[in-house]
């Protein structure tokens, strides 16, 4: 999914702090996710925590029958950027540059690492949602709620 400038301005500024997660916001996600799903979303930078727990207010919001499985789709989405190493400036190059090289690469298919990441540990309906292989109105609600 193509984003606007809009969002992306929006979304790197939000993003600029990278202070340690709290003990509630971190007791957000662990209510949902199960020990290995929870051990990824551990490893994402505290930005990146909090962008989900966002993200996942939101879904709620926009999809209030989500199971299980969804809500970890929702605080899981972007797990698959921790395989791209990049650090919030060299994530904005990469926005921009586009997929050039193998870190760039990794951050832009950052869905289809995230579903690899999870396969051991999440639900088949996890994965799909995370690796965006499913277009339904559970997919299209997590793209709404993920459109900061």
């Amino acid at each position: 999914m193509k984003s606007s400038f809009v969002h992306l301005t929006r979304r790197a500024v939000s993003s600029l702090s990278n202070r340690a997660l709290t003990p509630t916001e971190i007791a957000q996600a662990q209510h949902w996710l199960n020990d290995g799903e929870m051990q990824l979303w551990l490893s994402m930078p505290p930005r990146d925590g909090r962008h989900s727990l966002h993200v996942h207010n939101r879904f709620i919001c926009i999809y209030s029958l989500a199971t299980g499985d969804e809500h970890a789709a929702a605080l899981l989405h972007d797990v698959g950027k921790v395989a791209s190493r990049l650090g919030w400036t060299m994530r904005v190059i990469a926005t921009v540059v586009g997929p050039r090289g193998r870190r760039f690469c990794a951050y832009h298919n950052h869905a289809e690492l995230g579903a690899q990441m999870l396969k051991q540990v999440s639900s088949v309906r996890t994965v799909e949602l995370v690796g965006e292989t499913v277009d339904d109105h559970v997919s299209r609600a997590l793209r709404e709620a993920d459109n900061i």
